[in-house]
């Protein structure tokens, strides 16, 4: 797949087989996290791999977070705000949409969860306190399920069209795609 490829496969995926992870693919994720591009290159993030089975269920107590559980790994990302107070949050954002899209181009479903209490998760995983858990990223293989309701409801959501979210020259003026039909 090339990557717009990825980037339309990509879907929040919140049920996954019972199937580990080759460590070499859990690699080639943080990787690309780590060769994300940060402000002043100061890359202030640190990613904490989580497959131990305990750990993952101390993870998922979250009211939306259920499924953390399940995923057979669980990529917690924190950034560091004394290396990039300004910065930080949204460098961890590019490492971890790098992941995201690595993950899903070696075939694994995904999903951003930021239903947790963060000091829990710090206690838990012995962040020191200069960092932030900003995210967990689920990772794992999908588990195929014929749940009615979620494809349903996925009929019924639909993605705002281009113009709605994007403006040409000045906020309000639409851009309009090439050869594209927009109410």
């Amino acid at each position: 797949m090339d990557v717009f490829e990825v980037v339309e496969a990509r879907k929040s995926i919140r049920s996954y087989q019972d199937t580990p992870i080759p460590r070499e693919k859990i690699e080639r994720i943080l990787e690309a996290g780590r060769l994300a591009p940060s402000a002043v290159n100061r890359e202030p993030w640190h990613f904490i791999a989580v497959t131990d089975k305990e750990k993952r269920k101390a993870l998922s107590k979250g009211l939306y977070a259920k499924f953390v559980a399940h995923a057979p790994l669980v990529i917690v990302v924190c950034g560091n705000k004394k290396a990039s107070a300004d910065w930080y949050a949204i460098d961890a954002a590019l490492a971890l949409e790098n992941m995201v899209l690595t993950a899903v181009g070696e075939g694994f479903g995904t999903c951003c969860v930021g239903s947790f209490n963060e000091s829990d998760v710090k206690e838990l995983l012995k962040v020191p306190d200069d960092y932030e858990a900003l995210v967990m990223l689920t990772v794992g293989y999908p588990k195929e399920k014929l749940d009615l309701s979620n494809k349903l409801l996925r009929l019924v959501r639909t993605r705002k069209l281009l113009s709605e979210v994007a403006s040409e020259e000045e906020f309000g003026k639409p851009f309009l795609p090439k050869n594209a039909v927009d109410p």
